[in-house]
């Protein structure tokens, strides 16, 4: 069935699909989690619920098929309710429904069940990515014995240095005497040296500092000067377009044409600007963007009653 691959299509692309008159398909990201049970690393992906009661035309679905077959919005609008007829009443007959590699609608009592098909993942950033098996890495620590053949050695050369001094001392322990005499006279001359001109060094570069910090001091009171007038403060607002959720009033082919339409909406009291063109080279124009999906229907409806049956919700980041 042709529609099941158009609304397949858009899962990729949008987080919200709705079915006119049917429901809407909501989709989550989900990060990638190792499952321990079955030792596999699983890549990111998308959950996929269904909402009974999201049966009101964003527009999104019906667009596509009209750009996708080449007909009018409303031959689109019209193959979408023939489509959700079909799916009543096989559902209503059979209490079952597959919709191919998207998954399957089960009736119960006045119920609508909905269960995804789980090997397809409808997230673009995964595209390519398998589950992967998770090995686990043995790590060998090895210990290193010390050397007791050097550690002997070492002791045999400790005890005999040992031996030697002693008996070098022994020998000439009378020199010992005045030669520790004279190295106490040495030491102490060199202690009141160090003192004398650490001292010296201390006090120079207290003086040098001194002159320094007066200096940097006289710099600053020449350069400083007051402005007894000044201007006054010029504050500009600036609106900003944010959100992900744009209305589009239209895709043109030619980029003077969307500028002619940029020209025709702020003549009728919108804000519309124009959003780049999409991957099949049309010129996008849109009414406004809104960083919720809420506020961005609820001022949908209001165009749709008043300005333009056309306009559609693109859900994408700028």
């Amino acid at each position: 069935m042709r529609m099941e691959h158009y609304i397949k299509e858009l899962l990729y692309r949008y987080e919200c699909v709705v079915i006119p008159g049917f429901g809407g398909f909501l989709t989550q990201r989900k990060s990638a989690y190792l499952d321990i049970q079955n030792q596999q690393f699983i890549a990111p992906s998308k959950s996929i619920s269904f909402n009974r009661q999201l049966i009101e035309n964003d527009g999104i679905l019906a667009n596509y098929i009209a750009k996708a077959e080449n007909i009018s919005y409303q031959q689109a609008v019209d193959k979408i309710n023939l489509f959700v007829e079909q799916l009543s009443s096989s559902l209503a007959k059979h209490k079952e429904i597959k919709l191919s590699e998207i998954g399957t609608f089960y009736q119960k009592d006045d119920k609508i069940l909905f269960f995804v098909n789980g090997s397809q993942n409808f997230l673009l950033d995964s595209f390519g990515l398998q589950s992967t098996k998770a090995n686990s890495v043995k790590v060998k620590v090895s210990k290193t014995l010390p050397q007791q053949e050097e550690t002997a050695t070492a002791s045999i050369k400790e005890i005999s240095l040992q031996e030697a001094i002693v008996k070098r001392n022994t020998s000439s322990y009378a020199f010992a005497k005045y030669a520790a005499v004279g190295v106490i006279a040495l030491g102490v001359a060199g202690l009141f040296g160090a003192n004398w001109y650490s001292q010296n060094v201390t006090e120079h570069n207290l003086v040098e500092q001194q002159k320094a910090t007066k200096k940097v001091e006289q710099q600053i009171q020449e350069a400083t000067f007051v402005i007894n007038n000044p201007l006054p403060e010029i504050v500009f607002k600036v609106k900003t377009e944010i959100g992900n959720y744009h209305i589009v009033a239209g895709a043109f082919r030619e980029k003077e044409n969307a500028a002619k339409k940029v020209t025709q909406l702020k003549a009728e009291g919108f804000s519309p600007r124009e959003i780049g063109a999409n991957k099949y080279g049309l010129h996008q124009v849109v009414y406004g963007s809104f960083e919720t999906r809420e506020e961005a229907l609820a001022k949908l409806r209001e165009i749709k009653k008043s300005n333009n049956p056309g306009a559609w919700l693109l859900v994408k980041e700028l």
